[in-house]
């Protein structure tokens, strides 16, 4: 069974997101569904040689809502901070996050995280993987900035991914 599905989640991951792309519940598409999920990760499992540990799959449940909720947050923050403020007030800012994640799947999520955020951007990560560069659209205080990504967002990763 591990040979035809050597990565289970993302079978089902694939399957469902499949279903919300097409929005129809047809055999068709129940089919199709079941063939990119069955195929893609067959075709890719050379390159993911080792499976992410979740150690706390509620606690990852969790995260995605918080980063839902503070996407839907920054959306707005964005639009004041460009209807709103005056162009001589927006304070651009890159910002050097030192990592703490060792794990390539933790620190991808991070990066995301950090990209999905409207006003902030991972533009970097450093050749050892322990820092990443970060854009941020207004930030009068970069080390607030770098401290609320460490705390808000890298801290629960490490307790999801150790």
């Amino acid at each position: 069974m591990r040979r035809l599905f050597p990565h289970p989640y993302l079978t089902l991951t694939l399957t469902g997101l499949w279903f919300l792309l097409v929005n129809e519940w047809k055999l068709g598409s129940l089919v199709m569904a079941l063939i990119l999920g069955t195929i893609l990760p067959l075709v890719t499992s050379a390159w993911w040689p080792d499976r992410p540990r979740i150690r706390r799959p509620l606690a990852l449940a969790a995260y995605a809502a918080l980063v839902l909720w503070d996407v839907i947050l920054a959306n707005f923050q964005v639009a004041r901070i460009v209807l709103f403020l005056p162009r001589d007030r927006i304070r651009s800012a890159w910002i050097p996050v030192p990592l703490a994640l060792t794990q390539p799947e933790a620190i991808s999520l991070l990066a995301g995280t950090i990209t999905m955020t409207p006003g902030t951007l991972t533009a970097d990560l450093s050749a050892d993987g322990r820092l990443l560069l970060v854009h941020a659209l207004h930030a009068p205080d970069p080390d607030a900035v770098r401290d609320e990504i460490k705390s808000r967002y890298e801290a629960r990763l490490q307790r999801i991914f150790a």
